[in-house]
């Protein structure tokens, strides 16, 4: 059961952060009989709980996002696994080689081997309807969402790789797509602006901001946009809004130095272990191809094993004779 007042702060491996993949860790963990702490600053399921519908996760051809995080945080529960709503501060590897993790409640819980998978933040463009409409047409995730929006019209918000690159597989789905950038020149690689520029389903909009996203009881239905030279504001009708303008690793909890991209994205070995050994991460802030629930469920699947073989490793190190190769 979810508890914010248990007395006991020591355990073999503390998973921080609750979305798909802290649930699968915490899940695995359990059931292999390894003392497992959770740690989510919210209600358990992390991002699957601002997603309205998933229909790309095996095995549920559509399932609600907070329904499938009551199942997956059930289905760790019953293996034993511990649960606390805490926001961690801070990870840090102690000289003992164990590990300590301090929360904004003022504990500090340790334990031999600690999975990260508190994700990351998309930047927001903080405007007036983003968040109204979060799950009902404003979206940040074109491979989890687009299918939603067959024949309808898309706008993409962004100027970078992963806007152009979204922009023009989002095509797929979308009768039209508008890429909205707020500048003349794009920061995207030349290969891809070449590619989405040359598609005809794509108009480019350069030089407008979105001051608002418009909507009604049945979710989004348009943009007002703003020229950035001229002042002048303008409506453009779409259904499906994708804002690409950045995505933040929490990979910034770790104290101490670790190897990682130059986004701030955490390199693990195959067996999701870091460059601090004892440390693992899984899902969206480890360096990978692509972020959805089903390779965030795959990584802490390997993290949670790969801990298991840690701790048998550490404790066999402890037992062996000083000297002993």
């Amino acid at each position: 059961m979810t508890n914010n007042g248990t007395e006991k702060t020591s355990y073999d491996v503390i998973i921080v952060g609750g979305g798909p993949a802290g649930l699968c860790a915490a899940m695995y963990a359990a059931r292999g009989m390894i003392d497992a702490l959770l740690i989510e600053r919210g209600l358990p399921g992390g991002e699957l709980l601002n997603t309205e519908l998933i229909e790309d996760y095996p095995g549920f051809e559509s399932i609600l996002g907070r329904d499938l995080a009551k199942k997956m945080t059930s289905h760790a529960e019953k293996f034993g696994a511990s649960i606390v709503t805490d926001t961690v501060d801070a990870i840090e590897k102690m000289e003992d080689g164990e590990f300590e993790v301090r929360t904004q409640l003022g504990k500090t819980y340790r334990s031999a081997a600690v999975i990260l998978t508190a994700g990351g933040t998309p930047a927001k463009l903080g405007i007036p309807g983003e968040l109204e409409y979060a799950g009902r047409g404003v979206s940040y995730c074109a491979v989890c969402d687009g299918a939603f929006f067959k024949n309808e019209t898309i706008a993409v918000i962004g100027g970078g790789d992963a806007a152009v690159e979204e922009a023009n597989y989002l095509t797929r789905y979308g009768t039209k797509v508008y890429l909205i950038h707020r500048r003349e020149e794009f920061r995207a690689s030349a290969l891809l602006q070449d590619r989405t520029f040359n598609n005809p389903k794509i108009e480019v909009i350069r030089n407008k901001v979105v001051e608002e996203i418009e909507g009604g009881p049945t979710g989004a239905t348009g943009l007002v946009l703003k020229d950035t030279k001229t002042g002048e504001r303008s409506n453009l009708a779409a259904t499906g809004v994708f804002i690409f303008i950045g995505f933040s690793p929490n990979s910034g909890l770790i104290k101490g130095h670790f190897e990682h991209d130059a986004g701030g994205y955490v390199i693990t070995d195959r067996h999701m272990m870091m460059s601090i050994r004892g440390l693992f991460a899984a899902g969206d802030l480890r360096v990978q191809l692509t972020r959805q629930i089903t390779t965030a469920v795959g990584d802490a699947t390997t993290a949670a094993i790969a801990v298991e073989k840690y701790l048998a490793e550490r404790t066999a190190e402890a037992k062996a004779p000083v000297g002993t190769a």
